[in-house]
């Protein structure tokens, strides 16, 4: 009755298992969103986000969970909000797109909580990451911050 090991391919990440055929495609992820995952980013920017995410958890330099992001979002900590688009039931956090316009933080839907979670370092699913801004990944920071700003706000 010895465990076995999972294979090492597997444990990579998302990159990992697209290349193994068990990850989902973008527009089957889409499929699953809610209707309040407005702005949603779009496959090259949930890439770049998914990166930012990765390199800022090397450095501990994210607040992860409904209940830490919304303490810190209170205390007016900066950074870019990410939001997975596929939380259910939508009650638990659908009071942070407000609490991001009144503060002015950019913040934007991906579709996936399961790979939010993994980029982040994490075996569990993630449903909001604040990505706060170091200077180890500053320029790719800043250009997740600019092209966030640039997706057009819900009414």
């Amino acid at each position: 009755m010895a465990k076995t090991k999972k294979e090492k391919a597997s444990a990579d990440g998302p990159e990992a298992a697209v290349a193994d055929g068990n990850e989902k495609s973008y527009e089957e992820l889409i499929a699953h969103v809610n209707p309040i995952a407005q702005p949603l980013a779009s496959r090259k920017l949930s890439k770049k986000l998914y990166k930012c995410v990765k390199k800022a958890s090397k450095v501990k330099n994210i607040r992860r969970g409904v209940k830490e992001v919304q303490k810190f979002i209170n205390k007016g900590e900066k950074g870019i909000v990410v939001m997975a688009g596929d939380t259910l039931p939508i009650d638990v956090y659908c009071h942070l797109p407000v609490m991001c316009e009144d503060r002015s933080l950019p913040y934007a839907y991906i579709p996936s909580k399961g790979d939010l979670g993994s980029s982040a370092g994490s075996k569990r699913p993630t449903c909001v990451i604040l990505i706060k801004p170091h200077e180890d990944y500053q320029d790719a920071y800043d250009e997740c911050v600019s092209e966030v700003s640039g997706l057009p706000k819900p009414l």
